[in-house]
């Protein structure tokens, strides 16, 4: 970044992740979708699934089939029966203002190369949307006949952003399965589930149901009684922790960056806004980061703003004493900035200002 020049991103478009959902036939990536779809809260999930067809959660049927929305194409693998320019097509209509959606979720089929599945995402044109990153489903009681059948899954694990480790009620040693997938999936979240429950927070913000007006979404239709808790959203949160950290004071970003190359395994997701003071004074950062995945997005300080950051760590089995002494350590309220001192947070933004990524990798931490 030259000396003086901030990132600024005030004429675009509100960008929409694209979330890619791979794995192998019968993993459980439709199970997965068909949870995200109906625990969304108030978020409207836009989806390209399996046989390349789309959707989004406000026509669905109640009963949850996708009935006319579904395109069907021959071979059904993704990458092989599409490019770049034709995904662009689906993720554009989409992403138009008039169809209100939040994020966007790709069910590849279980021959799609999930590697290329990212290329055509970060290769696309369109302004409104923004990678967000690869889940990789794997079924727990198959895994070690799915490596044999299939050895580039190990690939597959080590490119992946968050893995979820589906059917461990039904394995017989989960566990070994879960340590092994950690061994192979280098710094991705490793989340099991039953039934492809993981908490969509995972992926994506989700919205008040409240927040939403217009159209019923499908969460408004499934609002439990007065008085009646849904035990299975309950059942998401058990054994996960989360941790809120605040600072008055502006983040260094060497310091931050640090932290967030080094965050524990375990520590599954990070949101919220980043204030770095005098080494961008013109914008607030959004960061998402998913596993290995990070995302940087700044936003125009606006009018009024109070200059403050605000992070939520989730995860389970993390030491929230310990992450939140190291975020500590981050704050400084130079009045000047290192010129260059902005350099490894400008890697993970993408845009114009940014320097463009040349592989998946370059937006991964």
């Amino acid at each position: 970044m030259e000396k003086g020049r901030t990132v600024s991103q005030s004429s675009g478009p509100q960008q929409i992740p694209v979330v890619i959902i791979a794995g192998y036939l019968g993993s459980g990536k439709t199970t997965l979708l068909n949870h995200l779809l109906h625990h969304s809260g108030g978020s409207r999930i836009g989806a390209v699934v399996n046989d390349f067809g789309d959707i989004e959660i406000d026509a669905m049927a109640v009963a949850g089939a996708l009935g006319d929305s579904t395109v069907s194409l021959g071979n059904g693998c993704l990458c092989c029966a599409v490019d770049a320019s034709e995904l662009d097509l689906y993720l554009d209509r989409l992403a138009q203002p008039s169809a209100g959606i939040d994020v966007i979720v790709i069910e590849a089929s279980g021959l799609a190369e999930p590697q290329e599945l990212v290329r055509m995402v970060l290769a696309s044109e369109l302004p409104r949307i923004v990678y967000g990153g690869l889940v990789e489903v794997v079924d727990a009681v198959e895994f070690d006949a799915t490596r044999a059948r299939h050895p580039e899954l190990d690939r597959h694990l080590a490119l992946a952003d968050l893995v979820v480790v589906n059917k461990t009620d039904r394995a017989e040693d989960s566990e070994r399965v879960l340590r092994l997938v950690r061994s192979l999936a280098d710094r991705a979240a490793v989340v099991p589930a039953v039934h492809g429950r993981i908490d969509p927070e995972f992926l994506f913000d989700r919205r008040a149901a409240e927040e939403r007006i217009g159209q019923l979404t499908f969460d408004d239709l499934r609002l439990p009684e007065a008085g009646h808790d849904d035990p299975s959203r309950a059942h998401l949160h058990t054994g996960y922790d989360s941790v809120s950290f605040r600072s008055d004071l502006p983040l260094h970003p060497r310091r931050l960056l640090d932290f967030l190359d080094s965050r524990p395994e375990g520590l599954y997701r990070i949101k919220g806004y980043v204030d770095f003071g005098a080494a961008d004074p013109c914008n607030r950062y959004a960061v998402h980061a998913v596993g290995r995945f990070l995302r940087f997005s700044p936003e125009p300080w606006q009018a009024g703003d109070e200059r403050l950051t605000q992070l939520v760590l989730i995860g389970s089995g993390i030491d929230a004493d310990a992450l939140l002494k190291e975020l500590e350590a981050c704050p400084d309220d130079a009045p000047h900035a290192d010129e260059r001192s902005m350099w490894g947070v400008l890697r993970y933004v993408q845009g114009e200002e940014a320097e463009a990524p040349g592989s998946p990798g370059d937006l991964v931490g």
